[in-house]
């Protein structure tokens, strides 16, 4: 996928990408993993968050649906629900407040009669090319919707939640690595790792799994709306796979992670879904240059040849006077011989 230059006005809209994101989870297949199950999914309107509702729904569950105010994206993803035979509900509201956070819960309690699924996903960022151009109004921003609502939302939720059910929270490869012109946003997904991890451990006893996706590149209405058009452009070229991914590609392991059936013992895990990367610097981050990228640095190592018993000059190679040259390299039983001695400098 080459997506050529383009921008939005945040938050952004599906219709209006090109090319349009794979969100819609066509061709996939459920097994009924998630059979009577309700969810409610945080910034589920588009983008990974569409992706992961209709999987979930395609697997048997009914879905809520908490979004900003991207009305036609989250009526869009409702029909997809409801055409699968499950219920979807909507709840429209700003989760950067504490109030609507509460309210979310308590709409899909009462809409779908229970709540045994929470994927908190929605997030917020925005591209800036100089630190000093960070205000402490942005950051607030960034931290209430992408790590404050997943405490508010999940805080609401518990009381609701009961044994053998699933927490999934969405993090980034930026959490993993940090990213220049995005702090306020690594920040958050760090926190958000961090959280992942804690929660898991504290809610272990209650027979609740809390864990994590942390995607690398993916493409979604947040990139044009957040980016300049030439970052947009390059976005995700840097990836191992030279492109950023699909919405429909990372769905899955959110199933994974909500299936009792699937992942019983998975709980604290942070998926990292990098495309081929490690998160420690070996994948460039999703709006950096990979010529940025720090090489490792390169040992000079000095071989040590054996000398002969009298001192002289190196003698011939072990294996010349063996014998055959293949079965010199092999001891008695076919192990490898060691290599001979090294030393770094």
């Amino acid at each position: 996928m080459n997506q050529p230059a383009q921008t939005q006005q945040a938050p952004g809209d599906t219709g209006d990408m090109t090319p349009e994101p794979r969100d819609e989870m066509a061709g996939y297949e459920g097994r009924g993993l998630l059979r009577d199950r309700k969810a409610l999914v945080t910034g589920g309107d588009s983008g990974i968050g569409r992706a992961v509702a209709v999987a979930f729904a395609k697997e048997g569950a009914d879905v809520a649906i908490a979004y900003l105010d991207e009305h036609d994206d989250a009526e869009h993803t409702a029909s997809l629900i409801r055409a699968e035979g499950r219920r979807c509900t909507l709840i429209a509201g700003d989760l950067a407040e504490a109030r609507q956070c509460t309210h979310v819960v308590a709409e899909t309690v009462r809409e779908l009669g229970g709540l045994d699924l929470l994927v908190n996903n929605i997030a917020t960022q925005l591209q800036l090319d100089d630190v000093a151009e960070l205000t402490e109004q942005q950051w607030m921003r960034t931290f209430d919707v992408n790590i404050h609502s997943y405490f508010r939302v999940t805080h609401a939720a518990l009381e609701h939640l009961p044994s053998g059910s699933a927490i999934i929270n969405s993090g980034s490869v930026n959490g993993l690595r940090g990213n220049a012109k995005l702090i306020d946003y690594s920040a958050t997904k760090g926190a958000v790792h961090a959280w992942t991890y804690a929660m898991a451990q504290a809610l272990r006893p209650r027979g609740i799994r809390v864990n994590c996706v942390a995607p690398g590149p993916v493409w979604t209405p947040l990139i044009p709306a957040t980016m300049d058009a030439e970052s947009v452009e390059g976005f995700g070229q840097q990836a191992p796979y030279g492109r950023p991914a699909e919405p429909d590609e990372l769905a899955p392991s959110y199933v994974f992670l909500a299936s009792e059936r699937m992942s019983s013992y998975y709980t604290g895990e942070v998926l990292a879904a990098l495309g081929g990367g490690d998160g420690a610097g070996r994948l460039s981050s999703p709006h950096g240059d990979p010529r940025d990228v720090p090489r490792p640095s390169r040992r000079r190592v000095h071989h040590v040849r054996r000398r002969d018993a009298d001192g002289g000059r190196p003698g011939p190679p072990r294996r010349a006077r063996r014998g055959h040259p293949r079965r010199a390299r092999r001891g008695a039983r076919g192990f490898p011989r060691p290599r001979r001695t090294t030393v770094a400098t």
